[in-house]
């Protein structure tokens, strides 16, 4: 064999009749949910707008052949950061079971659960700052998301209609309206808490501010059900 022979030569031989190497099966779920979590960090961090398939794929460590393969597009693939993280909350929600308790201590739950929820998730906040500045295009054009609230809307109409029947709530209340105030109680605390913190001069991530928001809001929540219009 010539010197220009062996370095033209394959360094490793199949045996005559062996079976050709198995390539390593792609955990395919793994990859999407890394691809979807790189995709929520970029879209909360640089917006819509802003956000690149390139960075995307770059924090996952996935090729971004994989990414428009498994999600399509940056707007596909956006509509399903949206669905996941309302997919999320409301599972959380689900597994509450508030139809066992009491109304005032469902109430109680969901309230905490719903605080608890934004203050461990303050991604949650910030994505839906980004719908927001798109006007809620993304959100009109997903299907499903309908089908995911109306089983919440419904919960608290029951809790509502439980606590009205036994007196201890008032009768005239919106369930949708009362979940706004809910949810708008944690969501504000948690997406200004920064600024909040600079303007009063103490530290509202403090776990004893927390825990005082934590219950303000469902003291709040309470006193406002169980009190009756004139």
């Amino acid at each position: 064999m010539t010197q220009g022979q062996a370095e033209t030569a394959p360094v490793t031989r199949r045996r005559k009749g062996a079976a050709p190497a198995t390539p390593r099966p792609r955990d395919a779920e793994k990859t999407k949910a890394l691809i979807l979590k790189a995709a929520r960090d970029e879209f909360c961090e640089q917006g819509f707008n802003g956000a690149r398939v390139d960075a995307i794929a770059a924090r996952a460590k996935a090729n971004k052949r994989l990414l428009y393969h498994y999600y399509g597009n940056k707007e596909a693939l956006y509509s399903a950061v949206l669905l996941d993280a309302y997919r999320e909350i409301r599972q959380g929600e689900k597994q509450l079971t508030l139809n066992q308790y009491d109304p005032v201590e469902a109430v109680d739950r969901m309230v905490r659960f719903t605080f608890r929820h934004f203050l461990a998730n303050p991604w949650f906040p910030r994505l839906l700052a980004v719908e927001n500045l798109q006007n809620g295009r993304f959100l009109k054009q997903i299907e499903d998301i309908p089908a995911l609230h109306s089983p919440l809307v419904a919960e608290l109409r029951e809790i509502l209609r439980r606590g009205g029947e036994s007196g201890v709530f008032r009768a005239d209340v919106d369930p949708m309206q009362l979940y706004i105030s809910i949810a708008g109680l944690g969501y504000f605390y948690v997406s200004n808490m920064t600024t909040l913190s600079v303007i009063f001069g103490r530290d509202l991530s403090q776990f004893a501010l927390i825990q005082e928001r934590e219950a303000q809001a469902v003291q709040m929540v309470l006193d406002y059900l169980r009190t009756r219009r004139p």
